[in-house]
């Protein structure tokens, strides 16, 4: 398992290497070479690699659909052996905004109610950026 950006990891799925999205959030853009790296997309990276250090077992839950548009598996990820879910955290923590995307909704009301505290009490890059993005979901 590695990490590749604050919303997206490479993991072992059934013996194959897969590139998954987590589903439900967004996290600013660290390493698109079509864009420049946005305000706390290097701490959201590192926050994941935090969370999800190299070889973390995880358990990868899914919803409606299972790709995204760019063949990325779509998952919710809660880490091994203490269930945390992952996705959940970024947002909660603020490295990571809501993103809603139907029909991928499991969760959208724990993430919302997340991001809305985070952002309450200003953490992540609801303090660090001026210009926090608004939520997508």
């Amino acid at each position: 398992m590695r990490v590749v950006d604050g919303d997206t990891i490479v993991a072992a799925v059934g013996g194959t290497e897969e590139r998954v999205r987590l589903i439900g959030i967004d996290t600013p853009e660290s390493v698109d070479p079509r864009q420049p790296v946005e305000c706390f997309g290097k701490a959201a990276s590192a926050r994941l690699a935090e969370l999800l250090p190299a070889g973390t077992a995880l358990r990868l839950e899914r919803d409606a659909e299972e790709r995204d548009r760019y063949g990325r598996l779509l998952a919710y990820a809660h880490r091994l052996p203490d269930d945390l879910f992952v996705n959940l955290a970024m947002v909660r923590d603020g490295y990571a905004n809501t993103l809603t995307i139907a029909p991928n909704v499991a969760h959208v009301d724990d993430f919302r109610s997340a991001e809305a505290e985070a952002r309450s009490e200003g953490r992540g890059l609801w303090s660090a950026c001026p210009e926090a993005r608004p939520s997508g979901g």
